[in-house]
């Protein structure tokens, strides 16, 4: 496939991705089998040089290409017997691949929009062992592939973009992880968070709960550190201001009443209805899983992208559904929805305390020994 702008500049970009997937992210051993799954064949200037990765660290590659389009729509005309065919098929995955690969390809956020709530549901239940194996005992990826429609959600052309997309996912994970340990100490010192903003003001527990640095392990672009709260701890309002695309949908002001832990209003100014629907998905569906700080230095704006946005440098989200078992409260869901709020004063600010003690004001670290994360945002 044809690079958009100076092809032997970003090859060397993506040459320089590729090793960090392979030694970084999934830390390839060998003789390991790697399975590279792809949205349509856009990414396949990366594909083949993950290829060539595995194959000089002599592991053994294998790709699947799938188009998201025919995706949605035979998720759409699913009847029992394909639900057990997945079933088996996921477990096959598990049973015989030690890595997984995952690079999305935007194409349309709206593609799954007519899948119905019934048979996701039926196929995340009939998959779910199998996706719990798959995330916590083998090594995996997920990157995004840059696409004309991500430029176009940025507002960038289309060659800059390209550029800008490769520059944050190419950032320096390992003097991030330095960076981050202090954050990470104060995390696991702390009993009770509050956060004040524009339409928010809630409070919750995390204390006991470890803090978990994300810097390129398992998604790139990568910079968060994440907990999980006490799961019957919160309570109050908060409010995101980013746009979430979910299920085939895209939700703006999403907005959460929370009382001892569980969501007991949630309104949207845009798919009100379906939003009822993915807090009645289940039990768990109501209540949080994590507690996260965005911490990317390179990515400063919202583009309706979960993968990019929840690394938002001044940002936090707080992700109603499943809890990660390296931060588990005890909470479980068939959803995780990360959902965005920006505390940066271009974005109407917001306050961050712990144990009643300010630490983050309007997206900036204010404790001395923490400055350091605001990189060049003062």
């Amino acid at each position: 496939m044809k690079l958009i702008g100076n092809g032997d500049f970003l090859m060397n970009k993506l040459e320089r991705l590729s090793e960090t997937v392979v030694s970084h992210s999934l830390q390839l051993k060998e003789n390991d089998r790697v399975l590279i799954t792809c949205d349509t064949e856009n990414p396949t200037p990366l594909v083949k040089l993950l290829i060539d990765k595995i194959v000089e660290k002599k592991g053994t590659p294998f790709v699947r290409v799938i188009s998201p389009m025919l995706e949605a729509y035979l998720l759409q005309c699913t009847k029992e017997n394909r639900i057990q065919t997945l079933q088996k098929k996921a477990e096959f995955d598990v049973e015989n691949y030690d890595c997984f690969i995952y690079i999305h390809y935007t194409t349309n956020d709206y593609e799954d929009k007519n899948v119905p709530a019934n048979i996701r549901i039926a196929v995340e239940k009939a998959t779910k062992d199998s996706d719990v194996v798959r995330v916590n005992k083998r090594r995996w990826v997920l990157l995004n592939y840059p696409s004309s429609l991500d430029a176009y959600k940025a507002g960038m052309p289309s060659e800059e973009y390209f550029e800008y997309a490769l520059d944050v996912m190419n950032v320096d994970y390992n003097m991030m992880y330095k960076h981050i340990e202090p954050l990470k100490q104060l995390m696991e010192k702390t009993k009770e968070v509050r956060m004040v903003g524009p339409g928010t003001d809630i409070t919750f527990s995390i204390e006991g709960m470890p803090a978990i640095p994300c810097c390129g392990e398992y998604n790139i672009p990568d910079g968060e550190i994440f907990t999980a709260p006490i799961r019957d701890s919160v309570n109050g309002v908060i409010t995101y201001n980013t746009s979430s695309p979910y299920q085939g949908n895209v939700y703006e002001n999403i907005k959460l009443v929370f009382e001892n832990g569980k969501i007991i209003r949630a309104e949207s100014s845009s798919n009100q209805e379906k939003l009822q629907e993915i807090f009645d998905t289940d039990e768990g569906a109501r209540y949080i899983g994590e507690f996260s700080f965005g911490l990317n230095p390179k990515i400063l704006h919202s583009m309706g992208d979960i993968l990019y946005d929840e690394k938002i440098i001044g940002s936090i989200h707080f992700t109603p559904g499943a809890a990660y078992q390296e931060a588990y409260n005890g909470n479980d869901s068939k959803i995780h929805w990360d959902l965005v709020w920006i505390q940066r004063r271009d974005y109407g600010g917001g306050e961050v305390y712990f144990d009643h003690t300010l630490i983050r004001k309007d997206g900036l670290f204010v404790l001395p020994e923490l400055q350091h994360l605001n990189y060049d945002l003062k």
